[in-house]
Formats: structure tokens, sequence, C-alpha cells
């Protein structure tokens, strides 16, 4: 075979030898195995239910307004001649202290001038008295043993006149003094003045209006409350009844301070506009601070919160983790279940279930974009039972690389399977707003907390 046959031959030759170990190599493979691909359940955090006797609080805000407030106002005229060093705006002053003193001398005078007529009319009485003993005398002497016909005869009706100028003496006297008094003003309480218009040498006339001042044992706050949350405490009907305690508390500059109080009564009728029903909260010592902190001054608004009914056996869930009303979800061996439940009460941030949750239940309180009873979850319990700030996962060190684990490994089976529409993720949406749902009989048992 000359070179050039070679040439074309092994070149063939190569090629049909490769095409027949392909064959051989082709006939020889398996065939692929198919992979089930895993179906993930959405991860949803949990607490556990765990029923126990809660201390309802109904919470409200109001404005602190003094118990006691007085306008001075003088029951003389006369020249101002002394004035309390605390008689200026925001000045304090003791109960019995002299705030304001009225020139007195026109009173002193008032009060000789009507010394004297006591005293002549004194003298007058006892003349008359004398005379008519007289005319009883000469009366005996002409007529023994007969009556006299007239009291004109003993003189009764000169003695009746002089008793009664002595009387009317004794009277302005009377007024005498107690215009003379007055000259000095004082209060029967501790005070704050809130307002004066009066000052040294000023001559002030009667019913002017020279200072407002207010009280300082005890303060009110008023809280307009909504009908329904009077049914979860006692409003004292009449006086001297304790009412349940409350506790009033301000924020100045980003600083709380509380102080303690009391339901004492409400007002006599429903506000037309807002139709809230005002309560009204006594505080005793308003002006009591510890340290370098703020007195519970009038017009400070204030957040208050009363203790009211215990409930009892109820559960205690976030708010959001009520769905649609009347329903919440738990887990039950990796299955979601859509449970029908009664709650008592809600406030702010907290619903209390009294019927439909068993102790020890998992109870949802992630949010989901849509769910079916009955499909795979993945339950994370939530690091404290607290519902105060349960509304979000979790990132204590305690659950933190737990809870990261799971989102690692969903991370990944996303990238490396095609299931991402199959999965869930928590909505960002807000939760749903649950109106209180009313007492029913039965439900949960109230005991008083006042």
């Amino acid at each position: 075979m000359n070179n050039r046959t070679l040439k074309i031959v092994v070149p063939i030759a190569i090629l049909i030898l490769g095409l027949v170990a392909a064959k051989i190599l082709a006939s020889s493979r398996r065939a692929p195995e198919r992979h089930q691909k895993p179906v993930l359940g959405p991860l949803v955090e949990v607490i556990t239910a765990q029923p126990t006797t809660v201390s309802t609080i109904v919470r409200g805000h109001g404005e602190v307004r003094p118990k006691t407030t007085v306008e001075i106002v003088p029951q003389v005229a006369g020249r101002v001649i002394a004035m309390h060093p605390g008689l200026v705006t925001g000045g304090h002053f003791r109960a019995g202290e002299a705030l304001l003193t009225i020139e007195p001398r026109d009173y002193e005078l008032a009060v000789e001038r009507a010394n004297a007529a006591v005293a002549r009319a004194e003298v007058g009485l006892e003349r008359e008295q004398a005379e008519a003993e007289v005319a009883l005398q000469e009366w005996d002497a002409i007529h023994p043993g007969e009556e006299p016909t007239s009291g004109l005869v003993v003189r009764e009706p000169q003695v009746r006149q002089a008793e009664a100028e002595l009387a009317a003496a004794q009277a302005d006297l009377a007024v005498a003094r107690l215009s003379l008094e007055r000259t000095i003003l004082t209060l029967p309480f501790d005070g704050i003045v809130e307002s004066e218009t009066v000052d040294l040498g000023q001559y002030v006339t009667i019913g002017k209006k020279l200072a407002t001042v207010f009280g300082t044992k005890v303060a009110e706050v008023r809280v307009p409350l909504a009908e329904r949350e009077l049914a979860w405490f006692r409003v004292p009907s009449r006086p001297g009844i304790k009412g349940p305690s409350a506790t009033v508390i301000a924020n100045f500059g980003g600083v709380s301070q509380s102080w303690s109080g009391e339901v004492v009564r409400m007002e006599a009728r429903i506000d037309t506009t807002s139709r809230m029903i005002p309560v009204i909260i006594s505080v005793p010592n308003p002006f009591e601070t510890s340290g370098n902190g703020i007195p519970l001054l009038p017009g400070t608004f204030v957040k208050v919160e009363i203790s009211g009914y215990d409930l009892e056996e109820v559960v205690a869930v976030p708010r959001h983790a009520i769905h649609d009303g009347n329903v919440i979800w738990t887990v039950e061996d990796g299955k979601l279940k859509i449970v029908p439940v009664t709650t008592v009460r809600t406030d702010m941030d907290t619903a209390y279930v009294a019927e439909g949750l068993q102790s020890g239940d998992q109870v949802v309180i992630s949010q989901l974009d849509a769910v079916t009873d009955g499909m795979t979850v993945r339950a994370v319990e939530t690091a404290t039972t607290s519902i105060e700030n349960n509304a979000t996962v979790s990132d204590s060190p305690e659950n933190g690389p737990d809870l990261q684990s799971h989102v690692s490994e969903a991370s990944s089976l996303i990238e490396s399977t095609d299931i991402l529409g199959k999965i869930a993720f928590f909505s960002p949406s807000p939760p749903p707003i649950l109106s209180p749902s009313h007492l029913d009989s039965g439900s949960a048992g109230l005991r008083s907390n006042a």
C-alpha cells in the first residue's frame, strides 16, 4: 500500500473505531436517577399556650386638674399694708398663714363705737327695768292684791324696747369685730398661687378678685373612657367607698414619673361629641416627688392605668395572632390547624382567649399570605412567651442560631431546586384590627382586683 493510500485509510479507520467506541459507551450508560424534590412548609414562629389568671388593666389618657381651686376676694375694703411672700404666681403657702392684710384702723374704730353703743344700751335697759319696778310698787300700794290691768302700767313696752336696743348694739359689735377679722385673709389648706393681680399699697374693694390659688393635697385626673371599658372595673357609687387603684404616668422630657391614685367617681353625663364617659382619678400628694422629680402640675397630660377585674383561666396571645375576628392558627405534628376561639377582652397589644385553646397548644404568631387547614409548616418557638414584643421573630442568642440554620437551609434549597413558588414567607402586611368581644356567660371567671 503506498503512502497515498495510507493517508486515506488510516483517518477513516480511526473515525470508524471512534464511532464504535461511542456506541458501546452509550449503550452501557445507566439512566440518571430521578430524585423527589423535598416539600418544605413555611417557617412560622409559635408560642406555647398557658392558661393563667390575668389582671386586666384599663388604659386611658387625661389632663391633671386641682381638686380645690379658690379665688381670693376681699370682704372688706381698704389699702393693702402686708402681703405673704408666697402671694406671687407659683408661690406656695401654708394653711392659716396670712396671705393679705388690709389697713385695719377704720375697723378697729368701728369696734370701739360698737362697744360704746352696747354699753349705752345696757344702761338704758337697767334704767327701764328700775322704773318698771317702781311702777309695780306704786300699783300694789294703790291696788293691793290686784294684777295690773295693762303692761303700760308697769312699763313693759319700754323694757322690751331697751332689750331690743341692747341686742341690736351687740349685733353691731359682732359685725364690727367680724369686719376687723376680715382685714387678714387666710385659707384653710396648703396651696399654690396660680395668678394674682394685687400689690402692696393697692386699695382693694369688696368683691374684687385679687388672686386664684389651688390646693396641693389632692389632684384629680379626668379620663374619658368608652362605655364598654366601664364593665371591667367598679366605679364607687357614693363617697367613702374605696375604688380601684390606678397609676398615673407623666412623661417629662423622655423621663417617666408615676403616682398612685384611685377611681373616686364618674361624671353625671356622657360626652355628646365623643360618646365617652369621664372617670375621675384622685391623686394624693401630687407635689411630693423624689430627688429632682417634677411635681404633677395642673394641665399635665398623663396616661392612666386602672386595675380591673381578674380574668381566670385565659390564654394571653398577641393581638395580631387573632384572624378574622375569632380564629387562631395552631401547629400540631407539623400541620397548621385553623381553630375558632372565644376572646373575652382585647387591649392595645394583647387578646385574652377563654375558649378554644388548651394548655400546651402551639399558637402561630407569624403572619402568612395564605393558609389552609392541614398545610405543612415548620414551627420555631419564640425565645420568650412574653406577648409584648413577639410580633417579629426573636433574634436572641439562644434561638438565633437555630432560626438562622432554618433560613439558610431554605435558601440553599431555593438555589438548588425550582420550588421557589412552593415556599411561603412571612407577610409584611399589618395584623387585622380586632374589636373587643363581649364577655360570654361561662367563658371566663371574673374576680375583683380592686
